[in-house]
């Protein structure tokens, strides 16, 4: 079902009564990788420098970012796209996800700002130590946040970026597809692998039968 209103503005409208707080819900892209490039670095380290074996260290990484890619499939599908009955419901979903969808070229509201990014990242981080602890936490968690990271960096491209791989475009139709023709589908950004396996995604044919994006022709 195609939403019936999407802006082609590259700003979106004002959310909040106050600047400072207007403020803290725009972010430039280049934001995330400043913060959590040199997070990622100094995890690996500490996971090296406290004698995780190689093998160990790659099962811990690889596990990371498995269980980021299931994690954003989760809150995309469950949370963002969760929409209440409340007027107070109502607004807080318009702030964390339905202005996105509104005004889905917004370039300062395409990346999580860190007032929200980095409050989650402590959260996941306490969750995982419950369970995690030492070099395979570091490990870990090292990898979830590149997963968060590539999530992030890839959807900001996906609507900004014009890409010449054949495999970043099937990639790009099928999120401008959850965007302009059934928001009731395609829950994965970095990846459609777990709208596979949930039966959540679009058809091949539907992404190959799409002529462009809307970027595209914009």
């Amino acid at each position: 079902m195609a939403k019936n209103f999407i802006s082609n503005s590259e700003t979106s409208t004002r959310m909040f009564k106050y600047g400072w707080m207007e403020a803290l819900s725009k972010v430039h892209f280049s934001v995330p990788l400043i913060i959590y490039i040199p997070v990622i670095g100094f995890l690996c380290f500490k996971a090296i420098s406290n004698g995780i074996a190689a093998l160990a260290f790659s099962g811990y990484f690889i596990a990371g970012f498995l269980v980021w890619t299931i994690t954003e499939y989760l809150l995309h599908r469950y949370i963002f796209h969760y929409v209440p009955t409340s007027k107070i419901g109502l607004r807080l979903h318009f702030i964390f996800h339905g202005v996105h969808h509104d005004y889905p070229k917004d370039k300062l509201r395409l990346v999580m700002p860190p007032s929200a990014s980095i409050p989650l990242a402590l959260l996941f981080y306490f969750l995982f130590s419950i369970v995690l602890h030492g070099a395979a936490l570091y490990s870990f968690f090292a990898a979830f946040l590149l997963g968060y990271l590539t999530y992030d960096m890839m959807h900001y491209a996906m609507h900004h970026y014009t890409f010449k791989s054949g495999l970043m475009k099937r990639i790009k139709k099928h999120h401008m597809l959850h965007h302009y023709q059934d928001a009731s589908k395609g829950y994965g950004v970095s990846s459609a692998l777990w709208d596979k396996v949930f039966h959540s995604g679009f058809s091949g044919k539907e992404i190959s039968e799409q002529p462009g994006t809307q970027n595209e022709h914009a």
